[in-house]
C-alpha cells in the first residue's frame, strides 16, 4: 500500500510585482477571487484531496497571510449577535486549527525549487504536495484530489499536466511525453522553459505536484539553471533518469493562471458566472457590455 498523502506545501514567498501597487501591502495570495481569496481556493482545494499538514514557504511582509487563517473572535462575535449564523460558518472555513498549519521564511528569492527545499524538515520520509496558488483550477473533482487517487495506483512523482500552445512552451515546465494510459503520461524526461521550437511536447508542468523524498535530496544537489534559480522540474527529472516513476498527469477541469492579470480577470467572470446568486445579474451586465462594444465599432 502506498503511503498517503497528508502534507502540502504552499509556496507564498513572491513579491507579486505583475500585481502592483495592489500587492504593496497586501500579499498576491490574499487577493479576492469573487469573495474568496487565491489562498482559500487552495487550502480548500487541498483539504479535499485528504491533506491535513499544510506548510507555507513565505518571505517578509507575508504577515496578512498568518492573520487570515487566524481566528477572529471579535468579528465571529459580532456576527453571532447579529444572527448572521451563515456567514459565521462561511468565517470558519478560513480557520485552521493549531498545529496544522506551518510558516518558513523563504531568505533569498531562488525559485521554486528553493523554495520546496526550505520546507525539507517538515517532509520527513512520506509523499507530499506542491500547490501554487497563482493557478486555480475549476473542476468538479478537485484537481488534487484525482491526483491523489492515481498516485495511490503507481506511486513516484506526479505532476499535473496540460496542453498549451506552441509558442507558449518557454514559459513552462514541458514534459517529454511517452506512454499514455488513461489521464497517466509516463515521463520520459522534462525541460525547464525550452527555447522556442525545442520543447519535447507542448504539455505543460502546471501548478500540483506530487512528490517523493527524494525530490528534496536532489534539490540539495543540483544547480541553478533557468533564470538562475533552483528549478524544481531538474530535482523531478532527476528521479526520471534514476529510473524512478514519473507521471504527468491529465486532469479534468479548467485552469486559469491567476498570476497574470488577464488570468486572473478571466477567472473573475468564469467564477461569478458559476455562482447561482451572482450569475443572471453578472450575465446581464456582460451582455450589456457586448452590446456596447458592438454598437462603437
Amino acid at each position: 500500500m502506498k503511503n498517503r498523502v497528508t502534507k502540502a506545501i504552499f509556496p507564498v514567498a513572491g513579491m507579486g510585482t505583475r500585481f502592483l501597487p495592489a500587492t504593496k501591502s497586501i500579499p498576491k495570495e490574499i487577493l479576492t477571487l469573487v469573495d474568496r481569496p487565491l489562498i482559500q481556493y487552495a487550502i480548500d482545494e487541498a483539504r479535499a484531496a485528504g491533506i491535513t499538514d499544510f506548510i507555507f514557504v513565505t518571505a517578509r511582509g507575508k504577515y496578512a497571510l498568518e492573520d487570515y487563517f487566524d481566528r477572529a473572535p471579535e468579528l465571529e462575535s459580532a456576527l453571532r449577535r447579529a444572527g448572521k449564523d451563515e456567514l459565521l460558518e462561511t468565517l470558519r472555513t478560513t480557520n485552521m486549527e493549531s498545529g496544522a498549519i506551518a510558516y518558513i521564511r523563504q531568505h533569498r528569492a531562488l525559485g521554486l525549487g528553493h523554495a520546496v527545499w526550505c520546507a525539507r524538515r517538515l517532509i520527513g520520509d512520506e509523499p507530499f504536495a506542491v500547490m501554487l496558488p497563482d493557478d486555480v483550477i475549476a473542476a468538479e473533482t478537485p484537481c488534487l484530489a484525482q491526483m491523489v487517487e492515481a498516485h495511490a495506483e503507481v506511486g513516484g512523482c506526479m505532476v499535473a499536466a496540460m496542453e498549451v500552445p506552441a509558442d507558449r512552451a518557454s514559459a513552462y515546465g514541458i514534459l517529454d511525453a511517452g506512454a499514455e494510459k488513461g489521464p497517466l503520461i509516463q515521463a520520459r524526461g522534462m525541460v525547464e522553459k525550452p527555447r522556442l521550437g525545442e520543447a519535447p511536447s507542448n504539455l505543460a508542468v502546471i501548478g500540483r505536484y506530487i512528490l517523493t523524498p527524494e525530490v528534496l535530496g536532489n534539490l540539495s544537489r543540483i544547480k541553478p539553471s533557468a533564470g538562475d534559480e533552483l528549478q524544481l522540474t531538474d530535482a523531478i527529472a532527476m528521479e526520471i533518469e534514476a529510473g524512478r516513476p514519473v507521471h504527468g498527469f491529465r486532469f479534468r477541469g479548467e485552469r486559469f493562471d491567476c498570476g497574470s492579470k488577464a488570468g486572473y480577470l478571466q477567472a473573475t467572470v468564469a467564477f461569478a458566472l458559476s455562482r447561482p446568486d451572482l450569475r443572471d445579474e453578472f450575465a446581464g451586465f456582460l451582455d450589456g457590455l457586448n452590446g456596447f462594444r458592438a454598437a462603437a465599432q
